[in-house]
């Protein structure tokens, strides 16, 4: 493919810079934000699916010769539309591409990736891996999901104060719809009514064990979706992670604490309009755990900390590091309860009520030994 070559020279004012993290932290931080490194210099995806073969995100950090400190504005921009990079390389569609996102939006993203946040400062390293496309992968990348066209007239933002406009906006171009849906290979990304299973989930995902986690139902069935939900219980849920049966939500989902009260009103007024499906999700089994392991070990399990945490304790969090940040056990224990307010901004869902207080001495005795 030739490479877009449009004349784009985004503006960074400190209110695109701010967007564009936001939206950033939504969309990019997962794929991209490694717990070695805390920037965005690529890892291994390993709760992509394995059907796709091993994939392994770019650093995004300024670095002129390993990340994208060379790339002009146009450049950025063209392959965020499109997924066709300045090379002309069409990258696989596990890169999301954002064809709905506004201009305004595009350009506070790339704002954001050209700041000076530590987030995206020069690192001089690659990713620990080197992407190895399956052949389906290779199929659907000439099938199904080729480039896509680069707009030809402006896009704008909706009023946010347009409730449901505001919200199919954020969902669908943003960044919902893909995951919880039937399944990446039938997802429409220019129209995304069209997807299959629009929004009923069941999508099947990987979180930190490989272990497999299908996404929930988000139409208003009151049996198996989100229905019985108040908006508040929306809003819970997804910014700190807490569902209204007291349950967390388990990665690859994260809360969104970056999301505000008027964003999730949105997102809820907005998926009221979807369809309904009946459509039962079937929630993770627990991995077992030996008999013999200590009790501190059975409580990391059965809470699902692996999923987000790893067997090892690193993952999208790294826990060995919980003796340097909380020296004392009442610190780890607060910080468990409500990450929050230690750390705007956590990916780490609010515990406090969730996990039995009888149970935190032997699970912080267990993060203490993942640390040794």
């Amino acid at each position: 493919y030739a490479p877009g070559k449009i004349d784009r020279r985004v503006a960074a004012t400190p209110e695109r810079v701010a967007r564009g993290k936001k939206i950033a932290s939504v969309s990019c931080f997962n794929c991209h934000e490694d717990a070695t490194t805390g920037r965005l210099t690529g890892k291994r995806l390993v709760d992509a699916p394995k059907e796709f073969g091993p994939i392994f995100s770019k650093n995004i950090t300024r670095d002129p010769a390993h990340g994208i400190g060379t790339w002009t504005d146009g450049e950025l921009v063209y392959l965020l539309r499109t997924g066709v990079d300045r090379h002309g390389q069409y990258l696989p569609p596990y890169m999301p591409r954002v064809a709905l996102m506004s201009d305004e939006d595009v350009e506070s993203l790339v704002a954001f990736l050209r700041s000076d946040d530590p987030l995206v400062a020069a690192v001089a390293e690659d990713p620990p891996g080197v992407t190895q496309p399956s052949l389906l992968t290779k199929v659907l990348t000439h099938t199904v999901f080729r480039p896509l066209p680069f707009p030809e007239q402006r896009i704008e933002t909706p009023a946010p104060y347009e409730r449901v406009a505001y919200g199919r906006y954020l969902a669908n171009s943003i960044g919902c719809f893909g995951c919880h849906s039937a399944d990446f290979k039938t997802m429409n990304e220019l129209v995304p009514e069209k997807t299959q299973g629009f929004y009923g989930g069941g999508n099947a995902l990987l979180d930190q064990r490989g272990e497999t986690i299908r996404t929930a139902n988000l139409t208003s069935d009151d049996a198996t979706g989100i229905g019985r939900w108040s908006e508040e219980d929306f809003d819970r849920a997804l910014r700190f992670g807490v569902r209204p049966d007291k349950t967390v939500l388990l990665y690859p989902m994260v809360p969104l604490p970056e999301l505000t009260r008027e964003d999730t009103a949105a997102l809820y007024a907005y998926l009221r309009t979807v369809p309904q499906l009946s459509h039962a999700v079937p929630r993770p089994v627990r991995a077992p755990v030996a008999a013999d392991a200590s009790e501190g070990k059975h409580v990391y399990y059965r809470y699902g900390c692996p999923a987000c945490h790893g067997d090892n304790g690193v993952g999208i969090g790294d826990l060995r590091r919980a003796a340097l940040h909380y020296p004392t056990d009442a610190s780890l224990v607060a910080w468990i309860k409500k990450p929050s307010s230690f750390k705007p901004g956590t990916k780490m869902p609010t515990w406090d009520g969730v996990i039995a207080e009888a149970d935190y001495p032997a699970l912080i005795a267990y993060v203490r030994e993942l640390g040794k």
